[in-house]
């Protein structure tokens, strides 16, 4: 096993966890968020939702089913700015595994660090909420930076209209899907439904598009909403045309303040795998995966609560009270366990193709 290097996690109050790097031997400055799932850490890894964040994971070992290949992943390569975890596995053993979690960070150049008192560190983040941080190796030190600041969705997006599945000349089976960091879960889950899928920027005006299409989804991605000032606009307009929308995630968010709605950022976020959430006027309850570190606050005029969380009653999911809009907090496309809400597409889906035939609008 190679020599480790001692490093450092500083916090923006000036507390200090000491580690050994593992990764990348480079200092880094983010914002410090927690997850608590027990797997999956190479889909959370390339997930574009942890855009210019430190990742603490809360399980104490990482690494002991190494790295699968890249169509396993959440994007084509690994998106958070630093991992932290407290004991990493450098002898992983499981029949998909390509290279170990190590050489796959050195390869994409991500520092991580091994501090012992992972969950000390939660629990602060936990406490007193989030906060920016920064991995400190070899003594090179660095300013502290807010990536929410920036606009995130920018750095992670399409650079240009890409097209999945197979063709539909007619417009039934297409849909638009904005691409505001997308998790390619999602992507594959719209291809096996026989969608032909279009792939667009986040500062796409879709009612601008030379081609037919049935609907449109806007994707999760990271960062604070407000800084995505365009897609909001274009998303504006969709509502006016009456375009059926779907969001997800920062798509949750974006709907909302196109809608006339408000957001705010939450204590320490929803990053598990395990977060329950009740479908509003019911008693059902469901396991979904989330990852957002901001949440809706006002409903938008003619909407209503679609689902709200169990554990602190925080929104989400909204619905049109008459029109094909909603979107949904969580991540109907991650299968944690059971597949608990990907009832959400054909749902959708359904409304949508019911209100095109309803209206006699032309696709």
């Amino acid at each position: 096993m190679a020599s480790k290097k001692k490093a450092k996690l500083i916090l923006k109050d000036g507390t200090i966890f000491m580690g050994e790097s593992f990764g990348t031997p480079k200092s880094v400055s983010g914002e410090v968020v927690f997850a608590t799932g027990m797997v999956g850490y190479p889909e959370a890894l390339t997930d574009p939702s942890f855009r210019g964040q430190i990742l603490v994971l809360t399980y104490p070992l990482v690494g002991s089913y190494g790295v699968p290949k890249k169509e396993f992943w959440e994007s084509n390569k690994i998106q958070i700015l630093g991992l932290i975890v407290c004991n990493y596995i450098d002898t992983p053993s499981h029949h998909a595994s390509q290279k170990t979690l190590r050489n796959w960070l050195k390869e994409e150049g991500i520092p991580a660090i091994e501090i012992k008192d992972t969950r000390a560190l939660t629990q602060k983040l936990r406490d007193e909420g989030v906060s920016l941080g920064k991995i400190v190796i070899n003594d090179k030190d660095i300013l502290f930076e807010d990536p929410n600041l920036r606009n995130l969705v920018a750095e992670v997006s399409s650079k240009e209209i890409l097209e999945y599945g197979e063709i539909d000349k007619t417009g039934n089976r297409t849909i638009v899907l904005i691409d505001c960091g997308l998790k390619q879960n999602i992507l594959r889950l719209l291809i096996l439904r026989g969608l032909r899928v279009y792939l667009v920027p986040f500062d796409t005006d879709v009612t601008k598009l030379n081609f037919s299409f049935m609907a449109v989804v806007i994707s999760n991605g990271p960062g604070d909403p407000r800084q995505v000032k365009t897609t909001i606009k274009n998303v504006k307009k969709m509502i006016a045309k009456k375009i059926p929308t779907l969001g997800i995630c920062l798509g949750n968010q974006i709907l909302t303040l196109a809608g006339g709605g408000t957001t705010y950022k939450l204590k320490f976020g929803h990053r598990s795998q395990n977060q329950p959430v009740v479908l509003s006027g019911s008693k059902k309850c469901y396991l979904t995966t989330q990852n957002h570190g901001f949440v809706v606050k006002k409903i938008p005029e003619d909407f209503k609560e679609w689902f709200y969380n169990a554990n602190d009653n925080t929104n989400e999911g909204i619905i049109h009270k008459s029109l094909p809009f909603m979107s949904v907090q969580f991540h109907p496309e991650s299968s944690p366990g059971p597949l608990d809400t990907d009832w959400v597409f054909d749902f959708f889906f359904k409304k949508a193709k019911s209100y095109h035939k309803k209206n006699n609008r032309k696709i």
